[in-house]
Protein backbone atom coordinates (compact mmCIF):
# COMPACT_ATOMS: atom_id res chain seq x y z
CA UNK A 1 0.00 0.00 0.00
CA UNK A 2 1.59 3.43 -1.03
CA UNK A 3 1.62 5.90 1.83
CA UNK A 4 0.09 9.23 0.93
CA UNK A 5 1.51 11.51 3.89
CA UNK A 6 5.49 10.19 3.87
CA UNK A 7 8.01 11.93 6.24
CA UNK A 8 9.54 14.60 4.03
CA UNK A 9 7.48 16.95 1.66
CA UNK A 10 8.32 17.02 -1.65
CA UNK A 11 10.45 19.29 -3.39
CA UNK A 12 8.34 22.39 -4.39
CA UNK A 13 5.66 20.96 -2.94
CA UNK A 14 4.00 24.45 -1.17
CA UNK A 15 4.34 23.92 2.35
CA UNK A 16 7.53 23.42 4.35
CA UNK A 17 8.22 20.76 7.07
CA UNK A 18 9.04 24.10 9.76
CA UNK A 19 6.29 25.31 12.05
CA UNK A 20 6.59 28.15 14.01
CA UNK A 21 7.13 28.33 17.67
CA UNK A 22 2.91 28.31 18.37
CA UNK A 23 -0.12 26.63 16.99
CA UNK A 24 -1.45 30.21 15.83
CA UNK A 25 2.09 30.78 14.18
CA UNK A 26 1.43 27.04 12.47
CA UNK A 27 -1.68 28.21 11.08
CA UNK A 28 -0.63 31.66 10.01
CA UNK A 29 2.34 30.11 7.70
CA UNK A 30 0.52 27.77 5.95
CA UNK A 31 0.47 29.64 2.93
CA UNK A 32 1.01 33.20 3.55
CA UNK A 33 -2.22 33.87 2.16
CA UNK A 34 -5.52 35.76 3.61
CA UNK A 35 -7.47 33.07 1.97
CA UNK A 36 -11.41 33.11 1.55
CA UNK A 37 -14.28 30.97 1.56
CA UNK A 38 -13.19 28.86 -0.99
CA UNK A 39 -9.95 27.68 0.89
CA UNK A 40 -11.91 26.65 4.05
CA UNK A 41 -12.70 23.22 2.35
CA UNK A 42 -11.82 19.65 3.58
CA UNK A 43 -9.85 18.99 0.27
CA UNK A 44 -7.93 21.73 1.45
CA UNK A 45 -7.42 20.60 5.27
CA UNK A 46 -6.51 16.89 3.69
CA UNK A 47 -3.85 17.97 1.87
CA UNK A 48 -0.58 16.26 1.86
CA UNK A 49 1.72 19.30 2.92
CA UNK A 50 -1.01 20.52 5.23
CA UNK A 51 -1.29 17.29 6.78
CA UNK A 52 2.39 16.63 7.19
CA UNK A 53 2.83 19.89 9.01
CA UNK A 54 0.15 18.78 11.43
CA UNK A 55 1.82 15.27 12.21
CA UNK A 56 5.51 17.40 12.69
CA UNK A 57 3.90 19.88 14.88
CA UNK A 58 1.54 16.91 17.01
CA UNK A 59 5.39 15.21 17.11
CA UNK A 60 7.25 18.07 18.20
CA UNK A 61 4.38 18.73 20.80
CA UNK A 62 4.64 15.62 22.56
CA UNK A 63 2.27 15.27 25.12
CA UNK A 64 0.24 12.09 26.92
CA UNK A 65 -1.09 9.50 24.71
CA UNK A 66 -4.75 9.48 25.07
CA UNK A 67 -7.78 7.12 25.33
CA UNK A 68 -5.79 4.59 22.79
CA UNK A 69 -2.62 4.71 24.64
CA UNK A 70 -1.10 5.26 21.16
CA UNK A 71 2.23 7.78 21.83
CA UNK A 72 3.62 10.43 19.66
CA UNK A 73 6.20 8.48 18.37
CA UNK A 74 3.95 5.58 17.18
CA UNK A 75 1.79 7.63 15.60
CA UNK A 76 3.75 7.22 11.90
CA UNK A 77 3.55 4.29 11.83
CA UNK A 78 0.06 3.83 12.16
CA UNK A 79 -0.48 6.34 9.30
CA UNK A 80 1.70 3.85 7.30
CA UNK A 81 -1.12 1.29 7.84
CA UNK A 82 -4.57 3.60 7.91
CA UNK A 83 -3.70 6.84 7.11
CA UNK A 84 -5.94 5.95 3.07
CA UNK A 85 -9.02 4.67 5.42
CA UNK A 86 -9.11 7.97 7.63
CA UNK A 87 -8.73 10.29 4.90
CA UNK A 88 -11.60 8.57 3.13
CA UNK A 89 -13.63 8.55 6.36
CA UNK A 90 -13.29 12.32 6.77
CA UNK A 91 -13.94 13.32 2.96
CA UNK A 92 -17.77 11.20 3.59
CA UNK A 93 -17.93 12.24 6.57
CA UNK A 94 -18.07 9.02 7.84
CA UNK A 95 -15.10 9.64 10.36
CA UNK A 96 -15.52 9.16 14.67
CA UNK A 97 -13.11 11.04 16.74
CA UNK A 98 -11.85 8.32 19.37
CA UNK A 99 -13.61 10.01 23.25
CA UNK A 100 -11.31 12.51 24.87
CA UNK A 101 -8.96 11.29 28.21
CA UNK A 102 -10.24 13.43 30.99
CA UNK A 103 -7.21 14.63 33.53
CA UNK A 104 -7.31 17.28 36.19
CA UNK A 105 -4.83 19.87 36.70
CA UNK A 106 -4.73 21.70 39.92
CA UNK A 107 -5.60 25.83 40.42
CA UNK A 108 -3.24 27.60 41.86
CA UNK A 109 -3.59 28.17 45.35
CA UNK A 110 -5.65 25.31 45.80
CA UNK A 111 -8.84 26.49 43.58
CA UNK A 112 -10.27 23.34 42.59
CA UNK A 113 -9.10 21.15 39.79
CA UNK A 114 -9.54 22.74 35.88
CA UNK A 115 -10.13 19.93 33.26
CA UNK A 116 -7.99 18.73 30.48
CA UNK A 117 -9.17 16.77 27.67
CA UNK A 118 -6.01 14.76 26.00
CA UNK A 119 -7.76 14.30 22.29
CA UNK A 120 -5.65 11.15 20.79
CA UNK A 121 -2.71 11.84 19.15
CA UNK A 122 -4.70 10.87 15.67
CA UNK A 123 -7.38 13.17 16.70
CA UNK A 124 -4.39 15.67 17.91
CA UNK A 125 -3.21 15.55 14.00
CA UNK A 126 -6.59 16.16 12.60
CA UNK A 127 -7.80 18.99 14.46
CA UNK A 128 -4.47 20.66 13.98
CA UNK A 129 -4.67 20.31 10.37
CA UNK A 130 -8.03 22.12 10.75
CA UNK A 131 -6.60 24.90 12.59
CA UNK A 132 -3.96 25.02 10.24
CA UNK A 133 -6.46 25.91 7.47
CA UNK A 134 -9.29 28.04 9.35
CA UNK A 135 -7.31 30.14 11.57
CA UNK A 136 -5.34 32.06 8.90
CA UNK A 137 -8.58 32.67 7.19
CA UNK A 138 -11.08 33.30 10.57
CA UNK A 139 -8.29 34.91 13.06
CA UNK A 140 -8.00 38.69 10.98
CA UNK A 141 -11.47 38.87 11.70
CA UNK A 142 -10.88 39.00 15.50
CA UNK A 143 -11.36 41.99 17.04
CA UNK A 144 -8.32 44.40 17.97
CA UNK A 145 -8.99 44.46 21.63
CA UNK A 146 -8.28 40.00 21.67
CA UNK A 147 -5.49 38.75 22.39
CA UNK A 148 -5.50 35.34 23.59
CA UNK A 149 -4.25 32.56 21.02
CA UNK A 150 -3.67 34.16 18.38
CA UNK A 151 -1.06 34.53 16.15
CA UNK A 152 1.51 37.56 16.60
CA UNK A 153 -0.11 38.74 19.67
CA UNK A 154 0.79 38.09 23.06
CA UNK A 155 -0.13 38.33 26.89
CA UNK A 156 2.73 40.84 27.33
CA UNK A 157 0.69 42.99 24.37
CA UNK A 158 -2.24 42.88 26.37
CA UNK A 159 -1.04 44.35 29.72
CA UNK A 160 0.44 46.80 27.83
CA UNK A 161 -2.51 47.83 26.50
CA UNK A 162 -4.78 47.35 29.56
CA UNK A 163 -2.01 49.91 30.81
CA UNK A 164 -2.64 52.39 27.78
CA UNK A 165 -6.71 52.53 28.59
CA UNK A 166 -5.45 52.86 32.50
CA UNK A 167 -3.01 55.71 31.49
CA UNK A 168 -5.84 57.80 29.53
CA UNK A 169 -7.90 58.07 32.30
CA UNK A 170 -10.30 55.09 32.52
CA UNK A 171 -9.09 54.09 35.96
CA UNK A 172 -11.95 51.80 36.92
CA UNK A 173 -11.72 48.17 35.75
CA UNK A 174 -14.99 45.61 35.08
CA UNK A 175 -12.99 42.19 36.00
CA UNK A 176 -14.92 39.76 34.27
CA UNK A 177 -14.48 35.72 35.41
CA UNK A 178 -16.87 33.20 33.07
CA UNK A 179 -17.88 30.70 34.94
CA UNK A 180 -16.71 27.22 33.86
CA UNK A 181 -16.59 28.75 30.45
CA UNK A 182 -14.60 25.43 28.61
CA UNK A 183 -17.47 23.27 30.27
CA UNK A 184 -20.01 25.41 29.57
CA UNK A 185 -19.79 26.33 25.68
CA UNK A 186 -23.26 25.64 24.17
CA UNK A 187 -22.31 23.98 21.16
CA UNK A 188 -25.59 24.61 18.73
CA UNK A 189 -24.41 28.41 19.21
CA UNK A 190 -20.96 28.05 18.65
CA UNK A 191 -21.63 25.79 15.52
CA UNK A 192 -24.09 28.63 14.17
CA UNK A 193 -21.31 30.92 14.34
CA UNK A 194 -18.72 28.95 12.86
CA UNK A 195 -21.52 28.15 9.53
CA UNK A 196 -21.18 31.54 9.49
CA UNK A 197 -17.47 31.93 8.58
CA UNK A 198 -17.32 27.77 7.05
CA UNK A 199 -19.54 27.22 4.36
CA UNK A 200 -17.64 23.08 3.76
CA UNK A 201 -20.39 21.03 5.56
CA UNK A 202 -17.87 18.31 5.59
CA UNK A 203 -15.57 20.71 8.17
CA UNK A 204 -18.74 21.50 10.23
CA UNK A 205 -20.10 17.85 10.46
CA UNK A 206 -16.15 17.26 12.02
CA UNK A 207 -16.02 20.27 13.84
CA UNK A 208 -19.40 19.28 15.89
CA UNK A 209 -17.97 15.56 16.14
CA UNK A 210 -15.33 16.69 18.05
CA UNK A 211 -17.30 19.07 19.97
CA UNK A 212 -19.71 15.90 20.87
CA UNK A 213 -17.04 13.55 21.46
CA UNK A 214 -17.40 11.71 24.86
CA UNK A 215 -15.06 11.99 27.70
CA UNK A 216 -13.43 9.69 29.45
CA UNK A 217 -12.56 9.35 32.87
CA UNK A 218 -11.62 6.36 35.38
CA UNK A 219 -12.73 4.05 32.41
CA UNK A 220 -15.77 4.98 31.86
CA UNK A 221 -17.28 6.83 29.16
CA UNK A 222 -19.64 9.67 28.99
CA UNK A 223 -21.46 11.84 26.96
CA UNK A 224 -20.59 15.30 26.18
CA UNK A 225 -23.71 17.94 25.44
CA UNK A 226 -22.15 21.33 26.27
CA UNK A 227 -18.08 22.41 26.52
CA UNK A 228 -14.89 22.11 25.06
CA UNK A 229 -12.63 20.68 27.29
CA UNK A 230 -9.09 22.32 27.61
CA UNK A 231 -5.95 20.21 25.20
CA UNK A 232 -7.16 20.04 21.16
CA UNK A 233 -5.55 22.40 19.38
CA UNK A 234 -8.47 23.74 17.79
CA UNK A 235 -10.28 24.88 21.21
CA UNK A 236 -8.44 28.16 21.36
CA UNK A 237 -9.79 29.02 17.67
CA UNK A 238 -13.65 27.97 18.76
CA UNK A 239 -13.42 30.15 21.82
CA UNK A 240 -12.40 32.72 20.27
CA UNK A 241 -14.77 32.73 17.61
CA UNK A 242 -17.79 32.22 20.27
CA UNK A 243 -15.88 35.30 22.06
CA UNK A 244 -15.76 37.72 19.25
CA UNK A 245 -19.87 37.98 19.65
CA UNK A 246 -18.81 39.91 23.18
CA UNK A 247 -16.07 41.45 21.46
CA UNK A 248 -18.13 43.39 18.73
CA UNK A 249 -20.87 43.98 21.38
CA UNK A 250 -18.40 45.82 23.62
CA UNK A 251 -17.11 47.75 20.33
CA UNK A 252 -20.58 48.37 19.48
CA UNK A 253 -21.06 50.13 22.63
CA UNK A 254 -18.00 52.04 22.66
CA UNK A 255 -16.21 50.43 25.44
CA UNK A 256 -12.32 50.29 25.73
CA UNK A 257 -11.45 46.72 26.85
CA UNK A 258 -9.12 44.01 26.49
CA UNK A 259 -9.60 40.08 26.53
CA UNK A 260 -7.58 37.08 26.76
CA UNK A 261 -9.17 34.18 25.83
CA UNK A 262 -12.24 33.99 28.33
CA UNK A 263 -10.48 36.82 30.34
CA UNK A 264 -12.02 40.09 29.69
CA UNK A 265 -11.06 43.39 31.40
CA UNK A 266 -13.30 46.75 31.03
CA UNK A 267 -12.08 50.12 31.86
CA UNK A 268 -14.53 52.45 32.54
CA UNK A 269 -14.21 56.42 34.41
CA UNK A 270 -16.42 55.78 37.63
CA UNK A 271 -17.16 52.62 39.56
CA UNK A 272 -20.79 53.61 38.61
CA UNK A 273 -20.37 53.08 35.39
CA UNK A 274 -18.75 49.68 35.74
CA UNK A 275 -21.71 48.28 37.57
CA UNK A 276 -23.88 49.63 35.08
CA UNK A 277 -21.86 47.79 32.35
CA UNK A 278 -21.15 44.74 34.66
CA UNK A 279 -24.79 44.17 35.06
CA UNK A 280 -25.39 44.65 31.04
CA UNK A 281 -22.64 42.73 29.59
CA UNK A 282 -23.66 40.23 32.14
CA UNK A 283 -27.37 39.77 30.71
CA UNK A 284 -25.98 39.74 27.19
CA UNK A 285 -23.47 37.02 27.84
CA UNK A 286 -26.44 35.03 29.35
CA UNK A 287 -29.30 36.16 26.62
CA UNK A 288 -26.72 35.43 23.64
CA UNK A 289 -24.06 33.46 24.47
CA UNK A 290 -25.63 31.38 27.42
CA UNK A 291 -22.43 32.10 29.10
CA UNK A 292 -22.66 32.94 32.90
CA UNK A 293 -20.43 35.50 34.83
CA UNK A 294 -19.12 34.21 38.23
CA UNK A 295 -20.31 37.18 40.69
CA UNK A 296 -18.08 35.67 43.17
CA UNK A 297 -14.77 36.41 41.22
CA UNK A 298 -15.60 39.44 39.00
CA UNK A 299 -15.63 43.09 40.64
CA UNK A 300 -15.78 46.13 39.95
CA UNK A 301 -12.60 47.84 41.40
CA UNK A 302 -9.32 50.14 41.16
CA UNK A 303 -6.92 48.57 38.47
CA UNK A 304 -4.25 48.32 40.76
CA UNK A 305 -6.60 46.38 43.40
CA UNK A 306 -6.65 43.39 40.78
CA UNK A 307 -4.53 41.61 38.78
CA UNK A 308 -4.57 41.15 35.03
CA UNK A 309 -2.51 38.10 33.41
CA UNK A 310 -0.46 37.49 36.27
CA UNK A 311 0.57 41.26 36.53
CA UNK A 312 -1.35 44.81 38.45
CA UNK A 313 -0.17 48.67 38.24
CA UNK A 314 0.59 51.15 40.53
CA UNK A 315 -2.08 54.09 41.35
CA UNK A 316 0.37 56.53 39.63
CA UNK A 317 -0.97 58.78 36.90
CA UNK A 318 1.69 57.08 34.64
CA UNK A 319 0.68 53.93 35.76
CA UNK A 320 3.74 51.22 36.57
CA UNK A 321 3.78 47.60 35.86
CA UNK A 322 4.52 45.10 38.87
CA UNK A 323 3.83 41.33 39.45
CA UNK A 324 0.76 40.95 41.30
CA UNK A 325 1.01 39.17 44.62
CA UNK A 326 -1.16 36.24 43.92
CA UNK A 327 1.75 35.68 40.95
CA UNK A 328 4.32 35.25 43.43
CA UNK A 329 2.45 33.64 46.10
CA UNK A 330 2.22 30.61 43.29
CA UNK A 331 6.19 30.94 42.41
CA UNK A 332 6.55 30.22 45.97
CA UNK A 333 4.30 27.29 46.00
CA UNK A 334 6.47 25.57 43.37
CA UNK A 335 9.83 26.66 44.77
CA UNK A 336 8.94 24.82 47.99
CA UNK A 337 7.01 22.13 46.62
CA UNK A 338 10.73 21.54 44.86
CA UNK A 339 12.43 22.07 48.31
CA UNK A 340 10.85 19.30 49.71
CA UNK A 341 11.67 17.30 46.67
CA UNK A 342 15.51 18.20 47.39
CA UNK A 343 15.70 17.28 50.71
CA UNK A 344 17.71 14.19 50.34
CA UNK A 345 19.59 15.23 47.30
CA UNK A 346 22.70 17.97 47.02
CA UNK A 347 22.28 21.61 46.88
CA UNK A 348 23.85 21.72 43.32
CA UNK A 349 20.35 19.09 42.11
CA UNK A 350 17.79 21.30 43.29
CA UNK A 351 19.40 24.76 41.72
CA UNK A 352 20.02 23.21 38.66
CA UNK A 353 16.50 22.60 38.58
CA UNK A 354 15.07 26.32 40.00
CA UNK A 355 17.28 27.83 37.10
CA UNK A 356 14.69 27.13 34.63
CA UNK A 357 12.21 28.03 36.62
CA UNK A 358 13.55 31.71 37.48
CA UNK A 359 14.47 32.13 33.61
CA UNK A 360 10.63 31.20 32.64
CA UNK A 361 9.05 33.26 35.29
CA UNK A 362 11.01 36.74 35.42
CA UNK A 363 10.87 35.98 30.96
CA UNK A 364 6.71 36.55 31.79
CA UNK A 365 7.19 39.36 34.13
CA UNK A 366 9.92 41.26 32.26
CA UNK A 367 7.61 44.30 31.86
CA UNK A 368 7.43 44.90 35.60
CA UNK A 369 9.02 48.28 36.33
CA UNK A 370 8.83 48.08 40.03
CA UNK A 371 11.37 45.64 41.26
CA UNK A 372 10.30 44.85 45.20
CA UNK A 373 8.65 41.71 44.34
CA UNK A 374 12.22 40.93 42.45
CA UNK A 375 14.64 41.65 45.22
CA UNK A 376 11.71 39.75 48.08
CA UNK A 377 11.76 36.74 46.04
CA UNK A 378 16.12 36.49 45.82
CA UNK A 379 15.92 37.25 49.79
CA UNK A 380 13.44 34.33 50.56
CA UNK A 381 15.02 32.48 48.02
CA UNK A 382 18.16 32.06 49.59
CA UNK A 383 16.64 31.47 52.89
CA UNK A 384 15.05 28.64 51.65
CA UNK A 385 17.89 27.16 50.56
CA UNK A 386 19.64 27.61 53.55
CA UNK A 387 16.74 26.36 55.38
CA UNK A 388 17.05 23.12 52.65
CA UNK A 389 20.79 22.31 54.06
CA UNK A 390 19.81 23.13 57.89
CA UNK A 391 17.52 20.28 57.46
CA UNK A 392 19.98 18.12 55.14
CA UNK A 393 22.47 18.52 58.18
CA UNK A 394 19.86 17.28 60.57
CA UNK A 395 21.25 16.06 63.71
CA UNK A 396 23.19 18.92 66.49
CA UNK A 397 26.23 17.72 66.22
CA UNK A 398 26.14 17.49 62.33
CA UNK A 399 25.39 20.89 61.95
CA UNK A 400 27.88 22.15 64.63
CA UNK A 401 30.55 20.64 62.26
CA UNK A 402 28.69 21.95 58.71
CA UNK A 403 29.06 25.64 60.78
CA UNK A 404 32.84 25.11 61.26
CA UNK A 405 33.60 23.77 58.39
CA UNK A 406 32.08 26.64 56.64
CA UNK A 407 33.98 28.97 58.79
CA UNK A 408 32.32 29.57 61.98
CA UNK A 409 33.91 29.76 65.08
CA UNK A 410 33.35 26.36 67.77
CA UNK A 411 31.57 27.91 70.29
CA UNK A 412 29.24 29.94 67.88
CA UNK A 413 28.79 26.47 65.58
CA UNK A 414 27.99 24.50 68.38
CA UNK A 415 25.48 27.85 70.36
CA UNK A 416 24.17 27.97 67.00
CA UNK A 417 23.58 24.20 66.32
CA UNK A 418 21.97 23.66 70.08
CA UNK A 419 19.64 26.59 69.83
CA UNK A 420 16.40 24.85 69.78
CA UNK A 421 14.72 27.12 66.81
CA UNK A 422 13.42 25.59 64.06
CA UNK A 423 14.97 25.16 60.42
CA UNK A 424 12.82 28.03 59.30
CA UNK A 425 14.33 30.26 62.21
CA UNK A 426 17.73 29.27 61.56
CA UNK A 427 18.25 29.97 57.87
CA UNK A 428 17.17 33.53 58.54
CA UNK A 429 19.80 33.91 62.12
CA UNK A 430 23.37 34.98 61.54
CA UNK A 431 25.39 32.18 62.13
CA UNK A 432 23.56 30.96 58.21
CA UNK A 433 23.64 34.23 56.31
CA UNK A 434 27.60 33.97 57.64
CA UNK A 435 28.47 30.42 56.99
CA UNK A 436 26.48 30.28 53.55
CA UNK A 437 26.54 33.83 52.51
CA UNK A 438 25.21 34.82 48.88
CA UNK A 439 28.47 33.76 46.84
CA UNK A 440 28.34 30.23 48.31
CA UNK A 441 25.25 29.54 46.39
CA UNK A 442 25.97 31.67 43.54
CA UNK A 443 28.87 29.32 43.21
CA UNK A 444 26.26 26.48 42.80
CA UNK A 445 25.42 28.36 39.88
CA UNK A 446 21.98 30.21 41.59
CA UNK A 447 20.55 33.18 39.54
CA UNK A 448 18.95 35.96 40.91
CA UNK A 449 15.87 37.18 39.94
CA UNK A 450 16.47 40.43 40.35
CA UNK A 451 19.73 40.83 37.64
CA UNK A 452 17.82 38.03 35.39
CA UNK A 453 14.98 40.79 35.26
CA UNK A 454 17.50 43.42 35.23
CA UNK A 455 19.72 41.86 32.04
CA UNK A 456 16.04 41.37 30.38
CA UNK A 457 15.52 44.86 30.88
CA UNK A 458 18.17 45.52 29.18
CA UNK A 459 17.86 43.93 26.15
CA UNK A 460 14.48 45.24 26.36
CA UNK A 461 15.47 48.84 26.13
CA UNK A 462 17.91 47.74 23.61
CA UNK A 463 15.33 46.46 20.96
CA UNK A 464 13.37 49.55 21.48
CA UNK A 465 15.87 51.90 20.73
CA UNK A 466 17.53 50.42 18.10
CA UNK A 467 14.02 50.31 16.64
CA UNK A 468 13.63 53.57 16.96
CA UNK A 469 17.24 54.28 15.38
CA UNK A 470 16.50 52.14 12.43
CA UNK A 471 13.37 53.69 11.62
CA UNK A 472 15.00 57.57 12.31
Amino acid sequence: MTVEMPERPRKGGGGTAEVPGSAGQAAAACDGTTGSQETMTIEEVLRRENMLRAYQRVKRNKGSAGVDGMTVDELMPYLRSHWARIRNEIREGRYQPQPVLLVGIPKPGGRGMRRLGIPTVVDRMIQQALLQVLQPQIDPSFSESSYGFRPGRSAHQAVERAREHVRAGYRWVVDMDLEKFFDRVNHDILMSLVARRVKDKRILLLIRKYLQAGLMSGGVVSQRAEGTPQGGPLSPLLSNILLDELDRELERRGHRFVRYADDCNIYVRSRRAGERVLASVESFLWGRLRLKVNRDKSAVDRPWKRKFLGYTMTAHSEPKLRVAPESVKRLRDKVRELARQGRGRSLGWTVERLEPIIRGWVAYFQLAEVKAAFEELDQWLRRRLRCLLWRQWKRPRTRAMKLMKLGLERQRAFASAYNGHGPWWNAGASHMNRAVPTRYLRRYGLLSFLEEHQRLQRQLRTAVYGTVRTVV
